[in-house]
């Protein structure tokens, strides 16, 4: 396909999810204009499905999906990349006024026995209020069978593992690790462009006119890591968060202008604090941008005073 001839960085229409656990904090927090009257859970900020497709806001290429691009205009958007039918990262913020089900989501192999997709995701934490917790793992490890015996009876909370945060924590999910978030945290989520979940405990939740979520017991059961005891959340390595298929996470304390990518091809930037811009594009906070690997050599600027980012690239 012909050139798209951009000059500055793409910037998506987020998508919003409507969840019974979610709320109105990406609003007052961001400025994010959710629908009204709605509890909002998720907004989809960088998305390749089926079922859900990123647009871009405006520029040369407005109009344009996220698959349209990386179909059509690979090398000028991403650069050189493996093969893959679809993007591979998808990224989203949460805002979690409950908490979320425990689930698991399935390492390569039984994934694909599964009739699934794998995925490792990572967690940042924008926002969180007092007394907020992530649950990852177990206190200690366990074996399959009293685990099992444990979801039976309802107890599994008494097992799981559960990490205060405050905001600019962070933690990494590889697949197979048992999870959930807290009630009362924003998170910014990175994984793998996969859709595949199993949820093992829903907090005996139900009743009150509350439909009681289903549970995928038996497939969870083939996924957990039952050795998987009290991880920890992750300390950056200098700006790196993390450094591992399928995705790279680096947290920026902008207090200058800095090129934003030292190789040929594409970065999504998610402003955390202050204000930058980019090509004449600026970023406010919670926006995202994806630069575009032919604008790779582009600066990045703080506008008033240093600000935070997330800077995501994949590893493939």
């Amino acid at each position: 396909m012909g050139h798209l001839g951009l000059t500055q960085p793409l910037k998506f229409q987020p998508i919003f999810m409507e969840r019974i656990w979610g709320g109105r904090r990406l609003e007052t927090l961001f400025g994010k204009r959710l629908p009204p009257g709605v509890r909002i859970g998720e907004s989809w900020e960088i998305v390749d499905r089926r079922k859900a497709q990123s647009v871009v806001a405006d520029g040369p290429a407005q109009g344009k999906t996220l698959h349209k691009l990386w179909t059509g205009h690979r090398r000028e958007v991403f650069g050189a990349m493996a093969a893959s039918e679809r993007f591979p990262l998808l990224i989203k913020m949460l805002d979690t006024q409950e908490k979320l089900s425990v689930q698991v989501h399935p390492p390569t192999g039984v994934a694909e026995e599964l009739g699934g997709e794998a995925k490792t995701e990572f967690w940042y934490v924008a926002d969180a209020a007092p007394a907020s917790e992530l649950y990852v793992g177990l206190t200690r490890a366990c074996s399959r069978d009293k685990f099992a015996a444990r979801i039976a009876a309802g107890t599994i909370e008494e097992v799981l593992h559960r990490i205060p945060v405050t905001a600019g924590d962070a933690m990494f999910l590889p697949s197979g690790r048992l999870h959930a978030i807290g009630a009362g945290n924003v998170i910014v989520e990175v994984q793998g462009n996969s859709d595949t979940t199993y949820r093992v405990f829903d907090w005996n939740r139900g009743g009150s006119g509350r439909t009681k979520r289903e549970l995928q017991i038996d497939a969870a059961l083939r996924c957990i890591d039952f050795e998987d005891a009290k991880p920890a959340l992750i300390q950056p390595d200098g700006e790196i968060f993390v450094n591992e298929a399928p995705f790279r996470v680096e947290r920026w304390e902008l207090g200058r202008e800095r090129v934003a990518s030292s190789d040929a091809r594409f970065a999504i930037f998610c402003c955390l604090s202050g204000t930058v811009e980019c090509g004449g594009a600026a970023l406010q906070p919670g926006e995202f941008f994806l630069l575009p690997a032919s604008l790779h050599e582009l600066k990045i600027r703080p506008c008033s005073g240093p600000a935070r980012l997330l800077r995501i690239t994949s590893t493939r």
